[in-house]
């Protein structure tokens, strides 16, 4: 689905990543911020999760719009406005491969991969080993954080949830992508396989890469043009 006039989209993330994809996917958007404490919201299963923080984004940034009054102004026009949220984790299976085996190539480019994470401060949950870890709040941290995913096999749980804000129907679901054997760089609890220096050092991702980067395109088309239906 093209953009067009008659229908505004708000993409309620701080993510550069998924600012990239959604104009990638032609679209023209407004962003909004959810500001919620994401460690207040817990549940047992990876998918489970992903959603969960994605509505409450979504519940975030709709009151906010009702307190600022860009609510009545959606109201009273006759375009469409959707509201795009989305959460994404780093899942990890302890098994024995050749992720960071190559302490060279990681001293070359760790530290300079661990600033650019803690810099962008993706809206990523990791669970490892069964603890959900969350955003590192020092480089330092992320560098343990990284130390820590040395025999891991990753794959990334992704959700989108997309409101249409004048009739209050909501569609939502999430995405899988695993990364295959090969020296990966984790970050943050998410993958920066965009970056150039860890690009070259992924053997394979099982999905799309734009799944892994929090925002898969095909789900969030799908949801898009359920949003339209009766509430």
């Amino acid at each position: 689905m093209a953009a067009s006039s008659a229908l505004r989209l708000i993409l309620g993330s701080s993510s550069a990543s998924r600012r990239q994809i959604l104009s990638e996917m032609g679209y023209q958007f407004t962003l909004l911020s959810a500001d919620i404490d994401e460690k207040a919201i817990r549940k047992e299963k990876p998918e489970e999760l992903v959603v969960a923080l994605a509505h409450a984004k979504a519940d975030a940034i709709l009151e906010k719009m009702q307190n600022n009054g860009m609510m009545k102004e959606i109201v009273d026009s006759q375009d469409t406005t959707l509201l795009i949220t989305a959460d994404q984790l780093l899942h990890n299976v302890y098994e024995y491969n050749s992720v960071f085996t190559n302490y060279q190539a990681i001293e070359m480019g760790l530290r300079t991969i661990v600033q650019a994470a803690f810099e962008l401060h993706e809206s990523r949950v990791v669970v490892h080993d069964g603890v959900i870890r969350e955003k590192p709040s020092t480089p330092e941290e992320a560098r343990e954080f990284i130390k820590g995913y040395s025999e891991s096999h990753a794959a990334t749980i992704g959700s989108v949830l997309v409101t249409n804000v004048k009739t209050g129907v909501r569609r939502d679901g999430w995405d899988k992508a695993e990364i295959e054997e090969g020296n990966v760089f984790y970050v943050a609890g998410g993958l920066l396989v965009e970056h150039p220096l860890t690009s070259p050092l992924v053997e394979a991702i099982v999905g799309t890469i734009d799944s892994v980067m929090g925002l898969p395109k095909a789900l969030t088309e799908t949801l898009i043009k359920e949003s339209f239906s009766e509430p």
